[in-house]
Protein backbone atom coordinates (compact mmCIF):
# COMPACT_ATOMS: atom_id res chain seq x y z
CA UNK A 1 0.00 0.00 0.00
CA UNK A 2 1.36 3.61 -0.82
CA UNK A 3 2.62 5.78 1.73
CA UNK A 4 -0.38 9.00 2.59
CA UNK A 5 0.39 11.97 1.24
CA UNK A 6 -0.54 14.41 3.74
CA UNK A 7 2.83 12.73 6.16
CA UNK A 8 4.90 13.70 3.59
CA UNK A 9 3.66 17.75 3.09
CA UNK A 10 3.97 18.17 6.94
CA UNK A 11 7.62 17.11 6.81
CA UNK A 12 8.76 19.32 3.85
CA UNK A 13 11.41 22.34 4.55
CA UNK A 14 9.07 25.09 2.62
CA UNK A 15 6.39 24.80 5.31
CA UNK A 16 8.67 24.41 8.31
CA UNK A 17 10.67 27.45 7.20
CA UNK A 18 7.54 29.69 6.71
CA UNK A 19 6.13 28.37 9.80
CA UNK A 20 9.16 30.12 11.55
CA UNK A 21 9.00 33.10 9.91
CA UNK A 22 5.35 34.04 11.08
CA UNK A 23 5.34 32.91 14.38
CA UNK A 24 7.72 35.60 15.86
CA UNK A 25 5.31 38.50 13.91
CA UNK A 26 2.42 36.73 15.51
CA UNK A 27 3.86 36.87 18.55
CA UNK A 28 5.57 40.48 18.41
CA UNK A 29 3.43 43.40 20.06
CA UNK A 30 3.66 47.38 18.76
CA UNK A 31 4.94 49.48 21.46
CA UNK A 32 3.35 52.33 19.85
CA UNK A 33 -0.80 52.63 20.19
CA UNK A 34 -2.27 51.91 16.98
CA UNK A 35 -4.90 55.29 15.84
CA UNK A 36 -7.65 53.66 14.66
CA UNK A 37 -7.79 54.60 10.81
CA UNK A 38 -11.26 55.83 8.80
CA UNK A 39 -12.58 52.89 6.78
CA UNK A 40 -11.03 53.20 3.08
CA UNK A 41 -13.12 52.73 0.17
CA UNK A 42 -11.30 49.10 -0.51
CA UNK A 43 -12.85 47.12 2.20
CA UNK A 44 -14.50 46.36 5.89
CA UNK A 45 -17.44 48.60 4.41
CA UNK A 46 -20.88 47.55 5.41
CA UNK A 47 -23.67 47.52 2.47
CA UNK A 48 -25.47 50.45 4.26
CA UNK A 49 -22.20 52.28 4.61
CA UNK A 50 -21.68 51.41 0.68
CA UNK A 51 -25.07 52.76 -0.02
CA UNK A 52 -25.18 55.47 2.33
CA UNK A 53 -21.72 57.38 0.32
CA UNK A 54 -23.02 56.14 -2.78
CA UNK A 55 -26.51 58.06 -2.22
CA UNK A 56 -23.99 61.45 -0.61
CA UNK A 57 -21.80 60.84 -3.62
CA UNK A 58 -25.10 61.02 -6.19
CA UNK A 59 -26.01 64.56 -4.49
CA UNK A 60 -22.70 66.35 -4.17
CA UNK A 61 -22.22 65.95 -7.82
CA UNK A 62 -25.28 65.49 -9.56
CA UNK A 63 -26.31 68.24 -11.51
CA UNK A 64 -30.19 69.55 -10.17
CA UNK A 65 -31.69 68.37 -14.09
CA UNK A 66 -30.22 65.19 -14.07
CA UNK A 67 -31.90 64.51 -10.47
CA UNK A 68 -35.26 66.01 -11.71
CA UNK A 69 -34.98 63.47 -14.85
CA UNK A 70 -34.37 61.12 -12.46
CA UNK A 71 -37.37 61.62 -10.08
CA UNK A 72 -39.37 61.33 -13.38
CA UNK A 73 -37.60 58.04 -14.52
CA UNK A 74 -38.41 56.58 -10.37
CA UNK A 75 -42.01 58.18 -11.19
CA UNK A 76 -42.75 55.79 -14.49
CA UNK A 77 -41.47 52.44 -12.76
CA UNK A 78 -43.81 53.01 -9.79
CA UNK A 79 -46.67 53.74 -12.23
CA UNK A 80 -45.89 51.05 -14.38
CA UNK A 81 -45.51 48.83 -11.79
CA UNK A 82 -49.10 49.81 -10.34
CA UNK A 83 -50.53 49.22 -13.74
CA UNK A 84 -48.89 45.54 -14.04
CA UNK A 85 -50.17 44.88 -10.13
CA UNK A 86 -53.40 46.08 -10.97
CA UNK A 87 -53.94 44.27 -14.01
CA UNK A 88 -52.93 41.08 -12.20
CA UNK A 89 -55.20 41.62 -9.26
CA UNK A 90 -58.39 43.04 -11.20
CA UNK A 91 -58.14 41.66 -14.46
CA UNK A 92 -56.70 42.64 -17.65
CA UNK A 93 -60.77 42.95 -19.14
CA UNK A 94 -59.79 46.07 -21.29
CA UNK A 95 -56.50 44.47 -22.26
CA UNK A 96 -55.49 46.98 -24.93
CA UNK A 97 -55.65 49.84 -22.97
CA UNK A 98 -53.40 47.85 -20.11
CA UNK A 99 -51.01 47.48 -23.26
CA UNK A 100 -51.49 50.92 -24.14
CA UNK A 101 -50.87 52.01 -20.68
CA UNK A 102 -47.98 50.04 -19.73
CA UNK A 103 -46.04 50.73 -22.91
CA UNK A 104 -46.39 54.04 -22.51
CA UNK A 105 -44.80 53.87 -19.43
CA UNK A 106 -42.05 51.71 -20.68
CA UNK A 107 -41.59 53.90 -24.04
CA UNK A 108 -41.58 56.91 -21.98
CA UNK A 109 -38.66 55.41 -19.94
CA UNK A 110 -36.66 54.47 -22.19
CA UNK A 111 -36.99 58.15 -23.88
CA UNK A 112 -35.86 59.96 -21.13
CA UNK A 113 -33.18 57.36 -20.05
CA UNK A 114 -31.77 58.34 -23.48
CA UNK A 115 -32.43 62.18 -22.46
CA UNK A 116 -30.24 61.84 -19.54
CA UNK A 117 -27.59 60.08 -21.38
CA UNK A 118 -27.83 62.96 -23.78
CA UNK A 119 -27.57 65.82 -21.21
CA UNK A 120 -25.18 64.39 -18.98
CA UNK A 121 -22.21 66.89 -18.51
CA UNK A 122 -19.91 63.54 -17.75
CA UNK A 123 -21.26 61.95 -21.44
CA UNK A 124 -20.22 65.57 -23.44
CA UNK A 125 -17.48 63.75 -25.01
CA UNK A 126 -19.66 61.09 -26.62
CA UNK A 127 -22.70 63.47 -28.15
CA UNK A 128 -20.30 66.61 -29.33
CA UNK A 129 -23.03 67.22 -32.00
CA UNK A 130 -26.04 67.24 -29.47
CA UNK A 131 -26.43 69.93 -27.63
CA UNK A 132 -28.92 69.63 -24.38
CA UNK A 133 -31.56 71.66 -26.34
CA UNK A 134 -31.54 69.28 -29.68
CA UNK A 135 -31.82 66.47 -27.29
CA UNK A 136 -34.77 67.94 -25.64
CA UNK A 137 -36.53 68.55 -28.74
CA UNK A 138 -35.44 64.88 -29.79
CA UNK A 139 -37.47 63.52 -26.42
CA UNK A 140 -40.30 65.90 -26.88
CA UNK A 141 -40.38 64.48 -30.89
CA UNK A 142 -40.68 61.18 -29.73
CA UNK A 143 -42.61 61.27 -26.78
CA UNK A 144 -45.10 63.05 -29.31
CA UNK A 145 -44.69 59.99 -31.44
CA UNK A 146 -45.46 57.41 -28.55
CA UNK A 147 -48.50 59.09 -27.48
CA UNK A 148 -50.10 58.97 -30.82
CA UNK A 149 -49.45 55.48 -31.68
CA UNK A 150 -50.44 54.16 -27.70
CA UNK A 151 -53.51 56.61 -28.01
CA UNK A 152 -54.84 55.23 -31.39
CA UNK A 153 -54.09 51.33 -29.88
CA UNK A 154 -56.55 52.10 -27.08
CA UNK A 155 -58.83 52.44 -30.03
Amino acid sequence: MAPKRSNARESTPSTTATSQISTPAATSTPSVPVKSTPKSSSGNLSPQEVALSIWQNYLDTTPQRTKLIDVFMTFLVVVGALQFVYCVIAGNYPFNAFLSGFSATVGQFVLTASLRIQTNTENKAEFTSVSPERAFADYVFGSLILHFFCVNFIN
